[in-house]
């Protein structure tokens, strides 16, 4: 049975002074695939060791299923745990590396035997048992590093990093894995990783990191289309972000570009931040005439092809340089530098930040 994980107030505070995480407070439901992302230095492992016991907060409390384990050692907790570097024993067989929790916790032989069968054919690994790590590639070995923390029927699972180390297609085949085997075993699930795309692909819900502090959980889809702070619109994806100074139902952000906001922000005065993804944004062949505060004129500075789509860069007449998204239509239909064009978008498209 999988469990649930309270973080409550948690901090991280090493020798010297330096606060690695900062009042973390978020829980992770049963059986759920939860992601900690952010940029490196933003605590995210820091936090994970503190679930796994392998770190011990400085204040703070975590509770699985109610249970404090702040002090409870890292073998007592019932955490299956999976490195970015494998952790693998290079001396030891495939089948010995998935046996050693078992073997740890005393099991007969017969047992041992059985649930590393299953554990192996799992992950697809059956037939390798007499292998060692040097003689598999990358990503049977991260499929052995999971095999082995998934045979002790852990009540969670952690992931720090797993798919790092793999190149970009095996690593988009590997997500698919892990999230398939997470859902059949109805694994809790926490996973670090740094990587927005991997984090959006897998997650029921995401706790974006940064300096130590959680600035948004929420939804793939909550996290994307609706941020709420700066570094979250800036960090997930690629953002258009605008900042200043309301004027009635409008926001002057400066250099003669009026954006029109939306029906929910007409109100209010003093300044603000709003996001506009740069898939809201349709770009056609420059028009004679611009709807006042949804649209703007501009020169394409840059192009670049993504395959299904292509992202440009553009320089608006007052020199905001603004990106764009399109699919990709055929070469027909692209733009190149020089290229005058006109941007539209709808006021319900921009999203107000804190800052």
């Amino acid at each position: 049975m999988s469990a649930s994980i309270e973080i409550a107030g948690v901090s991280k505070v090493y020798d010297g002074g330096v606060r690695a995480v900062d009042a973390v407070a978020m829980d992770v439901r049963q059986g759920e695939f939860f992601s900690l992302l952010g940029p490196s230095g933003c605590g995210k492992t820091t936090t994970l060791r503190m679930i796994a016991g392998f770190e011990t907060p400085s204040s703070g409390a975590i509770r699985v299923d109610g249970a404090d384990i702040t002090h409870v050692p890292a073998h007592k907790r019932d955490m299956g745990m999976v490195f970015q570097n494998y952790a693998l024993f290079p001396h030891r067989t495939v089948a010995e590396n998935v046996a050693f929790g078992l073997r740890m916790r005393g099991l007969d032989k017969a047992t041992i035997a059985a649930k590393v069968k299953a554990a192996l054919a799992m992950v697809e690994l059956s037939g390798l048992e007499d292998r060692r790590p040097a003689q598999l590639s990358g990503g049977q070995q991260q499929r052995v590093a999971l095999a082995r923390a998934i045979v002790i029927a852990p009540r969670v699972l952690l992931c720090d990093e797993p798919l790092g180390a793999l190149d970009k297609k095996l690593r988009q085949q590997m997500q698919f894995e892990l999230k398939q085997l997470q859902k059949k075993l109805g694994l809790t699930l926490v996973f670090v990783t740094h990587d927005q795309e991997e984090a959006l692909a897998m997650s029921d819900r995401i706790a974006v990191m940064n300096g130590g502090r959680v600035e948004q959980v929420g939804t793939p889809t909550e996290i994307y289309n609706q941020p709420t702070t700066r570094f979250v619109a800036d960090f997930i994806g690629d953002t258009n972000i605008f900042r200043g100074e309301r004027v009635g139902p409008n926001l002057d952000v400066g250099k003669g570009l009026i954006l029109a906001l939306p029906p929910s922000e007409m109100q209010g005065t003093g300044v603000l931040s709003v996001a506009l993804r740069p898939e809201k944004i349709r770009l056609i062949p420059r028009a004679e005439s611009a709807a006042a505060g949804s649209s703007a004129h501009g020169i394409v500075e840059n192009t670049n092809f993504l395959g299904g789509a292509v992202l440009y860069r553009v320089e608006l007449a007052g020199g905001h340089r603004v990106l764009v998204q399109q699919p990709n239509a055929g070469t027909s239909r692209l733009f190149v530098p020089g290229n005058g064009v006109t941007l539209e978008w709808t006021p319900a498209d921009l999203v107000v930040l804190k800052d």
